[in-house]
């Protein structure tokens, strides 16, 4: 299923099956990421996304047949359950992938930039590739913002050499990962750049540690934090927001767009 990317800000939502998200949102059953899923389609999500392993700082990594177990049940589920909803697969390992694409996921969300691996597995199954931008430290020879738009066009460069046509290749500049709460600032203030790569775009910015600093909140109270900067990256023209709490963020983004896309409800009367 295709996006009509530039008409309105696509919600992915979230369902992590780990038992170690940083969220502790966690699904530790088929059943019950059923359950957040439906939640999240009744709240208006337009993608869900499944990740079998953690990525908050100092998680542990997990091996492929583990990845394997928590996520392509819960894939397989959900492609039987809701076969009109688009599903994303949180992942960067190749097997997982593969098995991914076979049961009809359309989106492959990589959080290690875009491995030749993932990039070919995307343009053979005519996915959407998700490219983010990652380091170890929060270290930069230069400006971070200058950096990250360095790593994303070289990476969406790559995927058009592999195949991947222009409209399915994703960029994310990976707000938290490798970045101090002052460089994903300096990101955030500035996301008009991001967008201005002219590649389709995500942010993940859902519950995340600078909104945390910024706001004294803990993880489960950052949902109007979070809105905040899904508002932004909708005004900025951010095509997609990944997230947890989505019934908030679709009101936000549904706002954003109306004033700066020119987006408009099925019914309105004006």
């Amino acid at each position: 299923m295709s996006f009509d990317w530039g008409t309105r800000t696509y919600v992915m939502g979230i369902i992590n099956v780990t038992p170690d998200s940083f969220s502790g949102d966690g699904s530790t059953s088929v059943e019950s990421a059923i359950a957040t899923a439906q939640r999240h389609i009744d709240e208006g999500a337009d993608v869900l996304d499944v990740g079998g392993e953690s990525t908050r700082p100092g998680h542990e990594p997990v091996d492929e047949a583990t990845e394997r177990e928590r996520v392509l049940p819960v894939l397989r589920a959900l492609h039987e359950c809701f076969p009109g909803v688009r599903l994303s697969v949180d992942t960067a390992k190749d097997q997982v992938a593969r098995a991914a694409r076979e049961i009809g996921v359309d989106v492959l969300n990589c959080v290690q930039r875009a491995p030749d691996g993932l990039l070919e597995i995307a343009a053979e199954g005519k996915l959407t590739f998700i490219a983010m931008h990652n380091q170890e430290t929060a270290e930069y020879d230069g400006d971070v913002l200058d950096a990250v738009l360095r790593v994303l066009d070289d990476c969406a460069q790559r995927g058009l050499r592999r195949g991947i046509p222009h409209e399915r290749m994703m960029v994310d500049p990976g707000i938290g990962f490798g970045k101090t709460a002052e460089h994903n600032l300096r990101i955030l203030r500035n996301l008009d750049r991001i967008v201005a790569l002219g590649f389709p775009t995500l942010l993940g910015t859902s519950r995340k540690s600078t909104l945390g600093k910024l706001t004294g909140r803990t993880v489960q109270e950052r949902v109007a934090a979070t809105v905040a900067t899904s508002a932004l990256a909708a005004a900025a023209g951010i095509d997609m927001v990944r997230v947890h709490d989505v019934a908030a963020t679709c009101d936000a983004v549904r706002v954003s767009d109306a004033i700066f896309r020119g987006w408009r409800p099925a019914q309105w009367t004006g």
